[in-house]
């Protein structure tokens, strides 16, 4: 289990990969644990702009570790202490990958369901190979995916999503794409390049700049359209002080690369 979850650092940005194909690499508990600090140790640290998720093997993440839960269900309760407990769990690994300061980008290969599927549209930003599909499929085993639909709804419109949780049917990448759930569709043997590159493109801006950008990304977009821009005036009023803010709009002006003081 030491190895569930791999990690790689290539300059400003780190790269993890999940690493239990035999399982694809299912969000089990000991994988929500590594998960969860993991990212709580990168959100402290400066000297990581970007990071890059990935799975290895045939699937990006199959959800949740169904076997797991059945061995739950022999406990006095039936499991429900239990499912409580790994479903807060897992809410709260994806809630921390919203709120760390870092962008996250997932690089999709192969099947993301479920959980798996809740884990890309939670990311910031996604890339996928012409082998991904996207599903939240729960119902074909009779247990609704109303976890994953958090996310899902916030990414794609509530009539695909809801066909999605009512129906399980898959989305290609090019569908997903379409709908909004990926950024892009690249080739198997360029996704590696590609996602790299959009990630080394976010650590080459000012870090500030980006980590109260992402902040209030997600808090004005649940707010009504009046708060929001009375809150991202704030914001923006705050990020024109810095510092760095202020010799980068002089170094545009000068037509020179900006100087920044802070990584």
């Amino acid at each position: 289990m030491e190895n569930i979850l791999s990690r790689e650092k290539n300059g400003p940005i780190e790269i993890l990969t999940l690493n239990d194909p035999k399982k694809l690499n299912a969000l089990s508990e000991e994988m929500l644990n590594k998960l969860q600090d993991t990212f709580d140790e990168i959100s402290k640290r400066s000297d990581v702009k970007a990071i890059i998720l990935r799975g290895e093997g045939k699937a990006f993440c199959a959800g949740h570790d169904l076997k797991q839960m059945q061995q739950a269900r022999q406990s006095s309760d039936g499991g429900r202490e239990y499912f409580t407990h790994l479903f807060k769990k897992c809410g709260r690994m994806m809630l921390t990958i919203s709120n760390m300061p870092q962008p996250v980008i997932a690089e999709v290969r192969g099947v993301a369901t479920a959980a798996g599927c809740q884990l890309v549209a939670t990311c910031d930003l996604a890339i996928a190979s012409p082998s991904a599909s996207f599903g939240v499929n729960g119902v074909n085993i009779g247990l609704f995916c109303s976890t994953p639909m958090v996310a899902l709804s916030r990414n794609i419109g509530r009539k695909k999503a809801f066909e999605m949780l009512v129906t399980g049917d898959f989305l290609d990448s090019e569908t997903a794409m379409s709908f909004g759930l990926v950024n892009r569709v690249v080739l198997d043997q360029e996704i590696q390049k590609e996602t790299f590159l959009l990630a080394k493109k976010i650590s080459n801006k000012l870090g500030q700049a980006v980590k109260v950008g992402k902040k209030a990304y997600y808090k004005q977009i649940e707010l009504p359209i009046d708060q929001a821009y009375e809150y991202t005036a704030e914001v923006m009023s705050a990020n024109m002080l810095f510092e760095d803010t202020n010799e980068g709009i002089n170094a545009f002006i000068e037509k020179r690369e900006p100087d920044w003081k802070t990584i």
